[in-house]
């Protein structure tokens, strides 16, 4: 009984596409997987292009996209769909990548090479996160490192995608809104973010003339809410921190960047949630009003997370320590 066990595991491993006794995936056809294969394959992953994989490796593009199709080949299975701009990975090429980062990026570090074949202080840095804060704080924060010749790839996002992309290898570093769950990331605390109640000077005034012997909440709702989400997540955290009640204003404006729903409201389009570093300029040059100024203000952590497993990028550690340094005086 225990032999014909073996035998049915050594049967499942050979099938195409299985999984053998290494965790890889087995070749469609007959013998290993060929490494180089799959650096290419994990470099056009990380990057998005077969453009973009060729300068990190150092090779022609025609030469990745033939050794991408070798490997696809090998495997009988599509890893890329092919789009006007780039390539999108498939739900199989996903899980490759899970698999193989870990044991390639070790491998790059016990060999001293990295994705490319030149120096891996050239290798690009992939940094992702909220937009806003990446283009208000976290990019000037970095520029004497690109003029001392880090090279960055930024990508925004939201944080659950952003972070499924980086444990499949395509990001460095991913700035998250809230702690990622699980072990297998390392998350340090970047900053603390206070959110502020904003509006205009002129509905300021008027909510203070016509909201006379009314709770602030309640005169709200006669003023447009601006947000970035229709869930509006930001202004329902802050009613039920502060105003321990549940916000019931529906959304007059939605635009998907903070950096928007800033522009709108300080032109008057009514009221908003904002954290406060991105609206600062404005509350001191009196273009926006606090509406509220609670002793114990809502407060969120970002996170700066790193890809898991080694790597032969120095830039990455550079990026990382110069951020958590720079993130104390935000």
């Amino acid at each position: 009984m225990r032999h014909r066990e073996t035998n049915g595991s050594q049967e499942r491993a050979a099938q195409p596409g299985g999984a053998g006794a290494n965790g890889l995936p087995q070749p469609h056809g007959t013998g290993p997987l060929d490494l180089n294969l799959l650096r290419t394959f994990l470099a056009v992953h990380r990057s998005g292009s077969f453009t973009a994989a060729a300068r990190l490796l150092g090779l022609s593009q025609p030469t990745v996209t033939t050794q991408v199709r070798a490997l696809e080949r090998q495997l009988g299975r599509e890893l890329f769909e092919r789009q006007a701009r780039g390539v999108v990975p498939v739900a199989f090429a996903d899980d490759l990548a899970n698999r193989v980062v870990a044991p390639l990026d070790a491998l790059a570090a016990v060999t001293g090479s990295g994705d490319g074949a030149g120096d891996a202080a050239a290798e690009p840095v992939h940094l992702a996160g909220p937009a806003e804060l990446l283009c208000v704080r976290v990019l000037p924060a970095l520029a004497p490192l690109v003029a001392e010749g880090v090279r960055l790839r930024v990508t925004p996002g939201l944080t659950d995608p952003l972070l499924e992309e980086l444990r499949a290898g395509r990001h460095d570093l991913v700035i998250a809104t809230s702690r990622p769950r699980g072990r297998a990331l390392t998350a340090a605390p970047l900053m603390d973010e206070e959110f502020v109640l904003v509006a205009a000077p002129t509905w300021a005034e008027r909510i203070g003339t016509e909201g006379i012997g009314t709770e602030l909440p309640g005169a709200l709702h006669r003023v447009p809410l601006v947000v970035y989400a229709d869930d509006l997540p930001i202004a329902r955290r802050y009613w039920r921190h502060v105003f321990g009640r549940r916000l019931t204003c529906r959304a007059a404006v939605t635009v998907p960047d903070l950096r928007g729903v800033l522009a709108a409201v300080t032109a008057g389009a009514g009221f908003t949630v904002l954290p406060r570093y991105l609206c600062r300029r404005e509350l001191a040059a009196g273009a926006l009003v606090a509406l509220h100024e609670p002793d114990d203000p809502p407060i969120n952590t970002p996170f700066l997370v790193q890809r898991p497993g080694p790597t032969a990028n120095p830039g990455i550690a550079r990026v990382r320590d110069h951020l958590l340094q720079a993130a104390r005086g935000w």
